[in-house]
């Protein structure tokens, strides 16, 4: 081949040598060079076309190779125009030939005259290569233009210029070589962020990145940076929150040049979700982190440090510690957050203590020293006797920083709880000298001279034998000596023989023949708060040894009323959770099932009936499951343990928060049958009721009106084999519609049984007085009390329960002595097992209009239960929103719910625990014939109480509280909770509600400081999410107004650029927003906040009410600014929504494109159009879209020939003014491969 090649070219070239001699003096005239030209490409064409499809390419580049060995410009210049020729005459495929030339290792900067004969060549050409080739060709070029260096000679300049000029020709938009949306990909990948392109580029390439901003900002959520979530234990689990885990950024789709805030580390969101209590599986959710995967986060332990640093300099300004202010509940939470992320090696322990030794230098910060050396030292004594001692050792670089005194320090008072804390770095030493005497390591320190005072009173506590419970001297011991068994023995013996008896006394529990160990002062909690966690785990560890002993050896003495409490109140520590919650449900409930230990078993649940505070869900649901294995085990038919399974059973379905339940429930798709009732209809019927609710509050139905392929078919087909049965026609009336599909039964029977459930309740007076009297005589805070015990066997004296039938066996003739032993009963009791039946009791009551008097007289007798209900607050939200329909004409009922419950709490709860003082004095008093109408302050007062809680702001609007048992896991959910039931119990219709909080942003409100509106819109956003439909879908009307107004309809009435009217920030901050940058803000910021069911609604919010409006560019571009930023969500969790809104987007498109004369911006329109396509929708819309794109005018038709085959279609048609700089590449039919291939 090479031959037959080289005699074509080498004819051609061939010159006399007296031309060689005298170059410029011989000129061939124009004629010669065509007759050259043409015999050549004849010679040519006849050897191409015996060559296989195979050797094309090599025969290209042969002929590059031969043409760059070439010395005289005037053979390189002819031998280029034979090149073209054969390119125009369709001899040569186009991409081809640009890709050998530049792709040539040949082609270097310093032959400028190659440079520059060769990219006039390319320039020439590339309008006949194919789109993909010419983003290939664009990127090999940028490429190439970065070997030129920063400094040349001026005077070759000019050639070098030649490469831009094809870049600029790539770039041209008018030209439409390529999508303008692949062009900015490619630059951006070479050209980041703060990246300047090279200088031979000059403008050109950041003036074309430029052009894509609009873009980027159609697919940017208005003030995203400032948006927050609420952390929930079940967490705000949406992709809404993810962050790079190396970079802490946004993950934001395509290389778009979006706002630098955009592009900086969210520092401020993940430092907020740290700071929330039971926030850390919503840090690993943003994060992706997975605690089988042991990945260290530096990002995440850099805000661990700053929280630390935080907390020593609210400590400075904090006069008092042990008042359970905040100072104390950040410490506490900060410790439970570091000893998560080190144990699972998130963070690096001592790359920590380093960088807060850095920190912290210099700064004086030393009042709250005690507490960080506390934090410090919860880690160090649980895993230094695993870990190397070096690993340790910087914790005394902290306290030469933190503890300059020369004399010592003095001893602390210990009996108060923060003794322990001061005692902290002297535990930290003895743990070290410890490891370093067991390791024989030459690291020993001796003890600092400041600490001498310390170290002696441990010492000499340890040679006293017996210890006294009424001080700290105990937990002291215990956190010193935790790693050092010899001494450990003592102080832990000294704990546990407190709680566990002393083998010999008994005492009495409910029921006939029930003794257990006579301790019954369980150990306080603030005892245990000032354990550390490795003394907490021993602890855990040895009662729960201990127990399981007692279960093998079938003891009949029952465990001591102490030790249950104390067990129970140790499992409120997340920290401990392996030992602790997760041992009790997956080794503990089997072992003791296994060994047939029915009264421990009963203990358990019970336990977990009554004394359990924020547990997992998952754990929650493995223990449902249990229950029902359980249940089916013959043995177990026992009336008093049969009717502890369901009870808790049942707490445990009708507990289930509302977005817990699919993702808990999709878990167990292959086999449903685990997390269902064989035989009880009652337990299945609950689980329906709460699925209904469920479905209900996430809106997870919104928008479809089938079952069909949803996950919660498969559990109601199941649950139908089980247990057949049918729903009354009211109660089937509130499901969401999908699920009325079930079974109804009709009769006038319901009234009657209404009837009879409250004759059965209120007329005997022996139920009200049980409850009066229970109501009277106890508190909830059981973390509180240590005379549970003793209240609970009074009432259970005075009003005794029978289990086991004795009542009719008394009442035969002859009587019957039954004498069946008795399970022990440490917590429970009629009253209490009847709150979770109350619970459904008030929903059927709710369901038929005719019996809502009686409903009332139920809440008067017995509505003060609710102060033991652990959930009030989340049942009464759950209630109202449930109910919202069926509620909306009954303001009173509401009321009464609402009075009956929260009132139930009021000598248990601070003032201003829930309610706004205003609802207090207005709401709850109002008349019937004249309901009070709150004004704009209000709301804005409401909006407000939110805005400041989740800003931290201290005193918060909320007292405060412990949160490890509280119904909510952390102040922002306990105030967005509240917010809404009072929200829903005003007696004004949703849609005034969701207008007027509307307004609390759209209109000028005094309340609101304009410097930080986005927090307000932030908080709108999580509460009016948090209601139901009504109240939400108001926005929808907001809009269509927006879209509907003079500034969007009449493109003269606003001579500004439209992408400056919609920025809001920009607006906000130069004082000139206008309704509609306002509106959209609000509207992102109500959408960011929504369930992926509420967002469900706008593909026909935009294809019924806004395709028929939108006549104008600006409108147009207000839909894609609004509904944009949203495609990455619909692209993850609803895929048929994605597809719906990326075809209305077109139709829109066409609406305007046939309203008006001329778009004045297409390249946005277009680059948007493409940014969906490759980022999110594919092809997946193609067929409707080619349909749409046809009918649309040529120079939109033009930019848009990528997106479908319609490139295919004669591009001669496309009218010359559609082109108006630089002409498309010629584009005729013969030109082979000239076709862009759509993928």
């Amino acid at each position: 081949m090479e031959t037959q090649l080289q005699s074509i070219f080498e004819d051609v070239v061939k010159t006399e040598i007296i031309e060689e001699a005298f170059p410029g003096m011989f000129m061939d005239t124009p004629e010669d060079e065509k007759t050259k030209l043409i015999s050549c490409l004849g010679a040519f064409r006849q050897f191409w076309g015996g060559l296989s499809q195979e050797s094309h390419e090599q025969c290209i580049q042969w002929i590059v190779k031969f043409i760059h060995g070439q010395h005289s410009p005037k053979r390189i210049s002819f031998l280029y125009d034979c090149l073209a020729m054969a390119v125009e005459t369709g001899l040569l495929p186009p991409r081809m030939v640009c890709e050998s030339l530049i792709n040539s290792d040949t082609l270097e900067w310093e032959r400028t005259q190659l440079w520059s004969l060769t990219f006039k060549l390319v320039r020439k050409i590339i309008g006949g290569v194919d789109y993909k080739g010419v983003r290939d060709l664009l990127k090999v070029i940028l490429e190439k233009i970065l070997t030129i260096p920063n400094t040349v000679s001026s005077a070759v300049v000019q050639q070098l210029l030649a490469a831009r000029e094809v870049i600029a020709y790539i770039l041209e938009r008018n030209a439409c070589l390529l999508p303008a949306y692949f062009a900015v990909t490619e630059i951006r990948k070479l050209y980041p962020e703060g990246k300047l392109p090279h200088w031979l580029l000059g403008n050109l390439v950041s003036d074309f990145v430029d052009t894509f901003r609009p873009t980027a900002r159609i697919n940017s959520i208005c003030g995203r940076c400032s948006l927050l979530p609420v952390v929930n234990n079940s967490g705000a689990i949406c992709n809404s929150w993810k962050l790079d885990p190396a970079t802490l950024r946004f993950p934001l789709k395509g290389l778009l040049p979006y706002d630098k805030d955009l592009f900086e580390p969210q520092t401020a969101l993940l430092r907020y979700v740290l700071e929330q209590p039971y926030s850390r599986d919503m840090v690993c959710n943003m994060l992706g982190l997975n605690k089988q995967h042991k990945q260290r986060c530096p990002v995440l332990e850099d805000q661990l440090v700053d929280l630390v640093v935080y907390a020593m300099e609210r400590s400075e300004t904090e006069e008092k510690f042990d008042d359970g202010g905040t100072s104390q509940l950040l410490w506490q939470h900060l410790s439970s957050q570091l000893i998560f992320f080190v144990l699972f090696q998130f963070a690096s322990f001592p790359h920590m203590v380093l960088s807060l030794h850095q920190k912290l230098a210099g700064r004086g910060l030393i009042k709250g020293r005690d507490h960080l050396m506390w934090v410090l030292l919860q880690f160090i004594s649980g895993s230094i006797q695993k870990n190397a001692l070096a690993d340790f050792l910087p914790v005394m670089k902290l306290f030469d920083l933190l503890y300059p005194e020369k004399e010592y320090i003095p001893v602390p008072d210990i009996n108060k709880p923060q003794s322990t804390h001061a005692f902290a770095m002297t535990c930290i030493w003895i743990h070290l000298n410890r490891k370093a005497q067991n390791d024989n390591s030459k690291l020993q320190i001796p003890i600092p001279h400041s600490l001498k005072l310390h170290h002696e009173f441990l010492q000499q506590s340890l040679r006293n034998k017996s210890l006294q419970m009424n001080d700290y001297k105990i937990a002291l011991l215990c956190n010193a000596y935790s790693t050092n068994s010899e001494c450990f023995t003592l102080p832990m013996g000294a704990l546990v023989e407190t709680i566990y008896g002393n083998g010999i006394m008994r005492v009495p529990l409910p029921g006939t023949s029930c003794l257990a160990s006579a301790s019954i002062t369980p150990l306080p909690m603030n005892l245990l708060d000032s354990l550390t966690v490795h003394a907490k785990m021993s602890l855990i560890h040895s009662i729960a040894t201990r127990v399981i002993k007692l279960a093998h050896a079938k003891s009949s003495v029952a465990l001591a009323p102490a030790l249950v409490e104390t067990y129970s109140r140790l499992l409120v520590y997340m920290e401990i959770e392996s030992l602790g919650i997760k041992g009790f449900i997956s080794q503990l409930l089997p072992t003791v099932f296994k060994s047939h230990a029915w009264g421990i078993l009963h203990t358990l649940l019970e336990m977990f009936s009554y004394r359990m505070h924020h547990i997992q869900p998952h754990y929650r649901v493995q223990l449902l499951s249990h229950l029902h294995t359980l249940a089916a085990v013959a043995q177990t038919n026992q009336n008093q343990l049969h009717l502890c399974v369901e009870s808790t059973a049942l707490r445990l379905i009708t507990a289930l928060g509302s977005s817990e339940v699919q993702p808990q429930f999709t878990r167990f798709l292959s086999d449903p049958k685990t997390v269902l009732s064989a035989e009880s209809e009652e337990l299945n019927r609950a689980l329906i009721l709460t699925l209904a609710r469920a479905t209900h509050v996430t809106d997870f139905f919104t928008g479809s009106d089938s079952i069909q392929g949803t996950w919660c078919k498969d559990i109601l087909q199941t649950i139908m084999s089980f247990t057949p049965h049918n729903w009354a026609s009211h109660t089937l009336s509130c499901f969401p519609g999908p699920l009325q599909a079930m079974r109804s039964h009709e009769g006038n029977e319901a009234q009657v049984c209404y009837f009879i459930i409250q004759l059965l309740l209120l007329k005997p007076n022996d139920f009200r007085n049980r409850v009066s009297d229970f109501v009277k005589e106890n508190s909830p805070e059981h973390w509180l009390q240590n005379d549970w015990h003793t209240k609970h066997m009074n009432y259970h004296k005075k009003y005794p329960e029978k289990l086991y039938f004795e009542g009719l066996a008394e009442q035969v003739d002859p009587p019957v002595q039954i004498q069946s032993p008795y399970l022990p009963i440490y917590f429970g009791n009629v009253c209490l097992r009847f709150l979770p039946v109350f619970d459904i009791v008030i929903h059927r009551f709710l369901e038929l209009l005719p019996v809502s008097k009686s409903l009332e007289t139920l809440l008067d007798h017995l509505g003060g239960l609710y102060k033991f209900h652990d959930r009030p607050v989340t049942y009464l939200y759950n209630t109202l929103h449930y109910y919202e329909m069926h509620l909306r004409e009954r303001p009173h009922l509401k009321r009464k719910l609402v009075h009956a419950i929260i009132g139930s709490l009021k000598d248990n709860r601070p003032q201003g625990w829930c309610l706004s003082d205003t609802y207090l004095k207005c709401g709850m008093n109002a008349r019937e014939e004249n309901p009070w109408v709150p004004d704009d302050s209000y709301y804005c007062r409401l909006i407000g109480r939110l805005v400041d809680t989740m800003a931290g702001k201290s005193p918060g609007p909320f007292p405060n509280c412990d949160w490890r048992f509280n119904e909510f896991p952390n102040p922002a959910a306990h105030a967005l909770h509240v917010t809404c039931v009072e929200l829903m119990a005003l007696a004004v219709s949703g849609e005034d509600v969701g207008n007027a909080l509307l307004n609390v942003v759209l209109k000028s409100q005094p309340l609101v400081p304009r410097e930080n509106i986005t927090a307000w819109m932030n908080a709108i956003g999580l509460i009016i999410t948090a209601l139901p439909e009504p109240y939400w879908i108001v926005l929808h009307d907001r809009i269509v107004s927006v879209i509907s107004s003079p500034s969007l309809t009449t493109e003269s009435e606003w001579v500004g650029y439209p992408f400056r009217l919609f920025d809001f920030t920009a607006c906000h901050q130069s004082y000139s927003e206008m309704s509609c940058s306002y509106t959209l803000a609000l509207a992102h910021a109500v959408w960011h906040h929504s369930s992926i069911g509420q967002l469900s609604l706008i593909p026909k919010f935009l294809t019924e009410v806004l395709l028929p409006i939108v006549k104008t560019e600006f409108q147009l571009l207000y839909v894609y600014h609004l509904v944009g930023p949203f495609l990455q969500r619909f692209q993850q969790e609803r895929t048929r929504c994605m597809i719906e809104i990326g075809v209305a987007f077109y139709d829109m498109l066409l609406n305007v494109d046939q309203c008006s004369a001329h778009l004045n911006y297409m390249d946005p329109i277009c680059d948007f159009l493409y940014h969906m396509k490759y980022m999110f929708t594919g092809d997946s819309v193609k067929e409707q879209v080619e349909k749409i794109i046809c009918n649309l005018k040529p120079a939109l038709k033009l930019r848009l020939r990528f997106i479908t085959h319609i490139s295919k279609m004669e591009p001669a048609a496309v009218p010359a003014q559609a082109m108006s700089s630089g002409s498309p590449a010629p584009q005729s039919n013969q030109v082979p491969g000239s076709l862009p291939v759509t993928q």
